[in-house]
């Protein structure tokens, strides 16, 4: 074989590796967000309680968190490509089981199967496509990789709402299981099987670090509902902490640790794990914090409000591969300062002109900006991770670094919950559905119209709570100032029981505590 077809069989090779892992990584991630437009029609479907939809998220989440560090292990003890094919299955197991599920119970337990899977196939991928391209090249795949993975997160709630709204629920998840059944062949055929150190596998090391994420993840993913105080967040998280500290003891100690301690003397892998961790948290809890606004906040229906988040999506997927290429060039360190400078930036415009009833276009060039810092960020912190630990350790660090980031995510949201708890003159309580007073118009507890508020200098927390029935099926806390026109979302949802309270009333200022209804 000449020299141009050895070079054109790599540039295939490298086209392979980088197609299915983008392609596995957008399902993984997709899945996370993609069934929380659908929750409303599963409840209706399986008769869920709040209780039981709230697990059909946490299932997936924490096996898909706890397990990333182990199926990372077990790849380099037995082969990445032959784990990856492994996990490539289990998901399209479990998706099927997800769609065939005649009740809420097990439709929980088969979301727990596909985050198995997905905790299979997400550090893999990202460490067969390590192993595939060449360090000088690594930016530039980075950078699709991380758009395709960022496009996932915006995509999912809008391609949720549209299944569930056009098709059936269940689609969502049978969508799953052919691209599944494609990749696994493919992957088998196109991938060059890869191992870690040749070493035996740290079983002990497993064990309490798969603790320590349960403990940890398990704490965060329920503390807004249970409430941080209760003693199962409290033990969870103190758990967690304790055997997090006996995995770093055993692990420095260790033969053959699991995630050798050594690699945090590596500036790029220990401050991008932090960079990691810190960027997910601020970029989950603002797409979820946002979803909600658009939907309480300017009255849009969970479709309307998930094609309005795209544009959080367009700008890495567009700047990310040109962003991986410059950081082959520059460096990472440029990048990672001025995307995480733009991020903030953009954050904060949004948190000062937010308020109910606002016009969407207004929000358009904080979200662009914001979504640039992004594009600009992800790519060249998964170099600085990855690409500055030896060869052999790229599968160790691929877990790490989506360990990081699945933990920073649960703590964004879970921090912004506690924080717009917590916020104004008094904790907002939700209040539970009510019949409509007929006589006065289906409106209850006050005699003050919305608008009429506090002024500014007195702000307060409003929670939001739909049901259908007697079962509440979303709970969202914002912040609200006024006097201004604020949209009642009982004027959106037709047929839906909407109930608001908040210390003096929703968005009143005279009086007692007082209750809208419709």
């Amino acid at each position: 074989m000449n020299t141009a077809s050895r070079q054109d069989a790599v540039t295939r090779a490298q086209g392979w590796a980088l197609a299915l892992a983008s392609v596995a990584s957008f399902m993984v991630v997709l899945d996370l967000l993609v069934v929380a437009t659908a929750l409303t029609t599963i409840h209706r479907d399986l008769g869920a309680s709040i209780g039981q939809l709230e697990w059909t998220v946490n299932a997936y989440t924490l096996a898909f968190a706890v397990l990333l560090m182990t199926a990372a292990a077990v790849g380099d003890r037995f082969g990445r490509r032959r784990v990856f094919a492994i996990g490539l299955g289990v998901f399209a197991a479990g998706s099927a089981a997800c769609a065939l599920a005649p009740g809420v119970g097990g439709l929980i337990a088969a979301r727990t199967v596909q985050g198995i899977g997905a905790a299979m196939v997400m550090p893999l991928a990202l460490a067969l496509l390590n192993a595939a391209i060449p360090p000088q090249r690594r930016g530039w795949a980075m950078g699709i990789f991380g758009s395709v993975t960022a496009l996932a997160v915006v995509v999912g709630p809008v391609l949720g709402g549209a299944i569930t709204q056009g098709i059936a629920w269940q689609w969502i998840f049978w969508l799953n299981v052919p691209i599944s059944l494609l990749a696994i062949p493919l992957a088998l055929r196109r991938l060059q099987e890869s191992y870690g150190p040749r070493a035996p596998l740290d079983l002990p090391g497993v064990a309490v670090g798969t603790g320590a994420a349960l403990g940890l993840v398990w704490g965060l993913v329920r503390g807004s509902s249970a409430g941080w105080s209760s003693h199962e967040v409290a033990g969870t998280l103190a758990a967690g902490v304790v055997l997090a500290v006996a995995f770093i003891g055993w692990e420095l100690r260790a033969r053959a640790p699991m995630l050798p301690m050594r690699l945090f003397a590596i500036r790029g892998f220990s401050v991008g794990n932090l960079v990691a961790f810190l960027m997910n948290a601020s970029i989950t809890g603002a797409v979820f914090f946002m979803a909600q606004f658009l939907q309480v906040g300017l009255g849009q229906d969970p479709l309307s409000a998930g094609l309005r988040l795209l544009p959080w999506g367009v700008a890495p997927f567009l700047i990310a591969p040109r962003a991986g290429k410059l950081a082959d060039r520059i460096g990472e360190r440029p990048l990672v300062v001025s995307g995480l400078l733009l991020l903030a930036a953009g954050f904060a415009w949004i948190a000062v002109i937010a308020i109910p009833g606002m016009a969407y276009p207004a929000m358009l060039a904080p979200m662009m900006i914001s979504s640039a810092g992004l594009g600009l960020a992800v790519p060249a912190v998964t170099r600085a991770v990855v690409g500055s630990v030896p060869h052999g350790d790229i599968g160790k660090a691929s877990g790490s670094f989506t360990m990081m980031r699945q933990l920073g995510g649960a703590f964004g949201v879970a921090i912004g919950a506690a924080v717009f708890a917590t916020a104004g003159p008094g904790r907002p309580r939700l209040a539970g559905p009510a019949k409509p007073d007929a006589g006065r118009g289906g409106r209850t507890g006050s005699t003050t119209p919305p608008g009429q508020g506090r002024r500014c200098g007195s702000s307060q927390a409003v929670s939001v709570i739909a049901a259908r029935g007697q079962r509440p099926v979303q709970g969202v806390i914002f912040r609200a100032c006024g006097p201004r026109q604020f949209p009642h979302p009982c004027q959106r949802h037709h047929g839906w029981t909407c109930v608001a309270t908040a210390g003096r009333g929703w968005n009143h200022g005279v009086g007692g505590r007082a209750e809208d209804r419709c």
